[in-house]
Formats: structure tokens, C-alpha cells, sequence
């Protein structure tokens, strides 16, 4: 398998809701090969299916040196408080605004051979595991921006030489 292409703002698919994975399915150990492969190209922190234009629920992460993913991730904890920080996205490209998250985060999921996966962590690694979460759900880091930051982003990204 190789690196992926990312899919950009305005592509249908970050939109979409991803659904859930069959670990049987033949398939999924060249998506999993895939999202390891994208992940780690420098400046990554990670890369969920749907960045990759496949609609299903997993992700990768590189944070810290540690390569990973997950299959049907749901978060099952998320504590501390809430405070805003500078977050990016490689399907918005070129942009970093504010975004509150929590402080800790736990994900739990399986891996291809459907065994139990526990990620949690704090600082990047909670950062992380919010960011690709809401991927899956079709969410962008822009959803959850406040008013003035998100019309801000608009204007950027109609402005921008990508879109």
C-alpha cells in the first residue's frame, strides 16, 4: 500500500458521518497500511479514513514518535478543563485557529485483530484523539470554532490558492 492523497475542504466525504468497520473485511489491512504510511510524513500528528477518502471509522496518529491506529474509535473520556489551543488541519491547509479542547482524552477501539485498543494522553496525544474523533463524525476543527474565528476561516480559505 502507499501514502494517500489528503482530501481537502470541500470534498463530501469529510462531511459524512463514517461508519463502522467489519475487522473482517479483507480490506481493511491495506486501509490501516495506508493511514500509517500518510501519517507519517513529517508535520503529522494524524490522519483519519475519511482524510483519505474512505468512509469508514479509523485513524492513524504519529505523536511523540509513537505510530499507531485504531478501528471504531468512540471517546470515553474526555477531562480537566476545557482552554483553547492553536489547532491546524491537513484538509484545511494553511490555517491554525483556536480550538477548545479538554486537557485529557481517552479513545477505545479495536485493532485488525479485533482486540481491545485503550489510546489516552494528554496535551497532543488528547489534542489528537479529539481532532480525529470529530473527523469521523464529519466534523472539521472549523465546526468548533468560535464566531468570529470561523468567519475569519471562510474568508481565508475562499482567499486561499488551494480551494
Amino acid at each position: 500500500m502507499a501514502e494517500r492523497a489528503i482530501r481537502i475542504f470541500g470534498d463530501p466525504v469529510l462531511k459524512s458521518e463514517c461508519r463502522y468497520i467489519d475487522v473482517r473485511d479483507a480490506g481493511i489491512t491495506g486501509l490501516v497500511t495506508d493511514l500509517i504510511d500518510t501519517v507519517k510524513l513529517p508535520g503529522r500528528a494524524g490522519v483519519a479514513a475519511n482524510q483519505i477518502g474512505v468512509d469508514l471509522r479509523a485513524f492513524s496518529y504519529n505523536v511523540e514518535g509513537e505510530v499507531g491506529y485504531i478501528l471504531n474509535p468512540v471517546v470515553t473520556e474526555l477531562s480537566g478543563e476545557p482552554a483553547k489551543i492553536g489547532e491546524g488541519c491537513l484538509s484545511v491547509p494553511e490555517l491554525w485557529f483556536p480550538v477548545e479542547r479538554y486537557p485529557f482524552a481517552r479513545v477505545e477501539g479495536v485493532n485488525l485483530a479485533g482486540e481491545r485498543v485503550v489510546l489516552e494522553g494528554e496535551g497532543l496525544l488528547a489534542q489528537a484523539l479529539q481532532h480525529e474523533c470529530d473527523h469521523l463524525e464529519g466534523m472539521l476543527y472549523l465546526d468548533r470554532l468560535d464566531r468570529e474565528n470561523r468567519g475569519m476561516a471562510y474568508r481565508r480559505i475562499r482567499e486561499s490558492e488551494w480551494f
